[in-house]
């Protein structure tokens, strides 16, 4: 499904390069739940915005379901990410001045999905993650783990074949954080391919595979 070779991620310091991402071979099957695991400085977002095609490598070669994807213009890789990735980020990213319900339809409106549809799956999200009742709530009047749920939820509102996760408990408590693993452990059990950054070893555990990096190189 996916398959990294040799990528390279490098930057400037001065008349200094230095290295972000150096001879990184990797492989990701369909059906996966991958955690990257490895010390601040390793490599691991760079790796995971470079797999979900938010940034691109400065060499090596990379095969998203049997496209060249380093090859493709970046219309092309946009139009690959939009359709295929969803992202999760650890500061959950979502719009301040929409409602819970208007967070979670957004990228459907990016994709011009007719109106009766979008409202059909926004509410069969809504319901499974118990957020009916705070639909017309706005991201500050929401707990860390509700923004969290609802920032899952818009990932997925477009039913992406790869679910991208950095740090998704990062900025949760402990229970909060069990009910964002709870929920990747179903969607991964309906046959979505997860890719995780995470320093925790009980969030490793919900997955089938650790990849650990160091100093820029899976070890």
């Amino acid at each position: 499904m996916i398959q990294l070779k040799n990528i390279e991620r490098t930057y400037r310091n001065g008349l200094q390069r230095g290295w972000i991402l150096r001879g990184v071979d990797l492989e990701i099957k369909e059906g996966d739940f991958a955690t990257i695991m490895g010390p601040s400085g390793a490599g691991k977002s760079s790796l995971l915005n470079i797999i979900g095609l938010l940034d691109q490598p400065d060499g090596g070669t990379y095969e998203l379901l049997g496209q060249s994807v380093h090859a493709l213009r970046e219309r092309k890789r946009h139009e690959l990410h939009k359709e295929h990735m969803g992202f999760v980020f650890q500061a959950y990213h979502l719009i301040d001045d929409l409602t819970v319900y208007e967070n979670i339809e957004t990228p459907l409106l990016y994709r011009k999905v007719k109106s009766a549809d979008r409202k059909s799956r926004v509410a069969e999200l809504l319901d499974r993650f118990n957020m009916v009742a705070k639909k017309d709530l706005f991201p500050a009047q929401l707990s860390g783990g509700q923004q969290q749920l609802v920032g899952v939820a818009r990932a997925i509102i477009h039913k992406p074949r790869v679910l991208l996760a950095d740090e998704p408990t990062g900025n949760l408590h402990r229970s909060q954080g069990e009910k964002i693993m709870e929920l990747f452990k179903e969607l991964h059990q309906e046959g979505m391919t997860i890719i995780q950054v995470s320093h925790s070893e009980k969030n490793a555990a919900y997955g089938n595979r650790i990849i650990e990096m160091e100093d820029g190189h899976i070890r």
